[in-house]
């Protein structure tokens, strides 16, 4: 469903998703403001890319700077910055001897990867979670049978279950979404199942990549999703939160997987590929993260929101389950008449509060910035439980 509320006419925008208000005129750190002035906090943080928060100062003088200087070169032209970014990246990603390519959109860096994984293992098919998403368009966006073997972990938790069904001779990789983020009902496939997963794909020659697009850059409290289930991926696409809002991602692998590539004779080339710009952000928004111990407060305030929808789970009835990992947080409601997430999203929003909602799994989604403050935590929880107490 597609409507308006008060805002500028969108009449000569192309309506391929939901528009719900269009009078935003500026932003600082978790808070929105609409042209009347009034304040909307974001809990969503865009589509889960401002983990510094909206308009950090940092992030516009790097931007004046290098678009001042040098905002754009052919593929064939890569500069000094370039290079810095990427062993900022790989730094994080722990591929010391690795390489790394800067792209436009996390969609792309999953798609590359997943030809990069098809090119190296010779095989076509690849292996992921059927809840995962993986990418907007391309095969990644598909997930064709024939190319694609996706595992329902879910319906089957037995480990031996999942794996017995999987022809692991005929996968040439497996890419892993440590979140189910993409999906909205924010559930954690288990570790053993993960790294079971990761052996056996191994033992038959295949390739490990790891989604870090949603959940990289400190969404679950720790850099990446994968150091939750202590694995080293061969392979990291990383977008959103690497910059902030500007439309930058990257693919890094390890070294020898990157001669393996360029050996095959791979030939790709992007408009805004190894971009100046997109790569002179993506280096702040590390150092950024680095210097202001923001990893660390991500995982901290994400316990502390968590425990606090913990107390609602406990207080009504009506709410189901309360999860999360660092500042990746859902919330998921019994099917009843009285309150729907999706009613529950335009209550919080007439309150001043942007979240997501997904109404296949009831499930009210969460990913305020790393650098929320406690007392917006504590507004937000209040506004939700009254709301909550009224519908009960």
């Amino acid at each position: 469903m597609i409507f308006f509320t008060e805002g500028v006419s969108m009449k000569h925008i192309l309506k391929c998703h939901e528009i719900v208000k269009t009078d935003f005129v500026r932003a600082e750190n978790c808070a929105l403001y609409d042209a009347q002035g009034r304040r909307y906090i974001d809990l969503e943080s865009g589509i889960w890319c401002t983990a510094l928060g909206h308009s950090h100062p940092r992030l516009g003088q790097v931007l004046a700077a290098q678009a001042a200087q040098l905002m754009h070169l052919g593929t064939r032209y890569p500069n000094s910055i370039v290079e810095e970014a990427a062993l900022a990246v790989l730094g994080i990603v722990q591929i010391d001897d690795g390489k790394c390519t800067f792209l436009s959109s996390g969609s792309e860096a999953v798609e590359f990867g997943a030809q990069a994984i098809r090119r190296v293992s010779g095989k076509t098919r690849l292996l992921t979670f059927s809840n995962s998403y993986l990418a907007a368009y391309g095969s990644a966006g598909r997930k064709q049978a024939e190319e694609w073997y996706l595992l329902d972990w879910n319906a089957r938790p037995d480990i031996e279950q999942c794996l017995a069904q999987i022809p692991f001779e005929q996968i040439g990789g497996f890419v892993f979404e440590p979140g189910g983020s993409g999906s909205g009902f924010v559930r954690f496939p288990p570790q053993q199942l993960v790294q079971e997963l990761v052996h056996k794909v191994r033992q038959a020659g295949g390739l490990v990549m790891s989604n870090e697009v949603t959940a990289g850059m400190g969404r679950t409290g720790k850099w990446f999703g994968f150091q939750h289930y202590d694995l080293r991926p061969d392979i990291v696409a990383l977008g959103k939160g690497l910059g902030n809002g500007y439309p930058v991602s990257a693919v890094a692998m390890r070294g020898d997987v990157a001669e393996q590539l360029e050996a095959s004779g791979l030939r790709y080339a992007q408009s805004h590929q190894n971009d100046p710009l997109g790569c002179a952000v993506a280096k702040e928004v590390i150092a950024i993260l680095q210097e202001e111990n923001l990893i660390e407060r991500g995982a901290e305030l994400g316990a502390y929101f968590l425990t606090g929808l913990q107390r609602l789970v406990e207080k009504h009835a009506i709410v189901k389950d309360a999860r999360g990992r660092g500042m990746l947080l859902g919330l998921e409601l019994y099917a009843q008449e009285g309150l729907s997430v999706e009613m529950l999203y335009h209550a919080l929003l007439e309150r001043g509060f942007l979240v997501g909602y997904y109404p296949a799994g009831n499930v009210l989604r969460l990913d305020p910035a790393l650098t929320i403050e406690p007392e917006l935590i504590d507004q937000f929880l209040d506004c939700l439980d009254t709301i909550l107490a009224q519908s009960g």
